[in-house]
């Protein structure tokens, strides 16, 4: 049995499969409740009928995984052999995952280090992956965690919303609550900022807030070496143009990601949303 660090994220890193086993990470589902039904996000609910949902204005809402969800995957994770586990969950200002991964590390069979990245998509995935990577040649926990949070450090997520209703719903939006007066003459652009949602500007229409969203983007990048991911929910196309506008406008872009969020994210988010996270290599 091989003796390593193990990896361990949740459902809202939204990294692709072919990612997930490359590296080795193991990611426990938060749940979506939809009306009465409470569903694993990934496996039993699907993006479309997420925003079918909402659509039809259906109560939806989000729940974390219980401890003792944890509490077995890191079973699981030592019986295959670790004998650790670095556990990196969402920003534990938008969520109570981080605590629930906490109460069960408590009583892991190997030690388990839970980190709360402060960010959110693949902004999380992006700090799984280099902790991955620094677990697969032979590092410890505390340089897995280490590789993580210089991963973090170095990383910034922009989002553009049709709409504030949803974020408003889910109690998500912090400070942004400022702009509620003129919510419905503008088009918000969003950041991720201490963990939090918070404003970043006001645009009048949704063809300049997405071109701004663009701009911003673009100089947060510069020439530096940076990877990107650019979300979505129910708005593919526009994902794919903006993906292909920053693949030309940015020199130093390593990996470029197109996705759509799962339906934990986009259950705060609604139909429309396209987010963009920049990580510095």
């Amino acid at each position: 049995m091989s003796r390593h660090v193990a990896i361990v994220t949740d459902s809202t890193a939204y990294l692709p499969p072919r990612t997930m086993e490359r590296h080795g990470i193991t990611a426990v589902p938060l749940t979506v409740v939809l009306g009465d039904r409470a569903l694993e996000e990934g496996t039993e609910i699907s993006t479309r009928s997420l925003a079918q949902a909402l659509q039809k204005r259906r109560p939806v809402t989000t729940s974390r995984p219980s401890p003792e969800v944890f509490a077995q995957t890191y079973r699981k994770v030592a019986e295959a052999g670790a004998t650790g586990i670095v556990s990196l969950h969402l920003s534990a200002e938008l969520s109570g995952t981080y605590d629930a991964a906490v109460l069960a590390a408590k009583e892991a069979p190997v030690p388990v280090r839970v980190v709360d990245t402060g960010m959110i998509a693949m902004a999380l995935g992006f700090c799984a992956v280099a902790a991955a990577e620094a677990a697969r040649t032979g590092g410890s926990v505390d340089e897995a965690v280490t590789a993580a949070e210089k991963r973090a450090a170095g990383t910034s997520a922009y989002f553009y919303v049709d709409t504030l209703e949803y974020l408003r719903r889910g109690g998500r939006i912090g400070t942004a609550q400022a702009l509620f007066g003129s919510a419905l003459a503008v088009k918000p652009l969003l950041q991720l900022y201490g963990g939090r949602i918070e404003p970043l500007e006001k645009v009048r229409t949704a063809s300049r807030a997405i071109a701004r969203l663009e701009e911003v983007v673009a100089e947060r990048a510069g020439a530096a070496p940076v990877d990107i991911a650019v979300h979505h929910l129910a708005a593919a196309d526009r994902a794919s143009a903006l993906a292909e506008r920053l693949r030309a406008r940015v020199t130093g872009l390593g990996e470029l990601h197109v996705s759509e969020v799962g339906a934990v994210i986009g259950a705060h988010t609604g139909p429309g949303l396209l987010g963009v996270v920049v990580a510095s290599r």
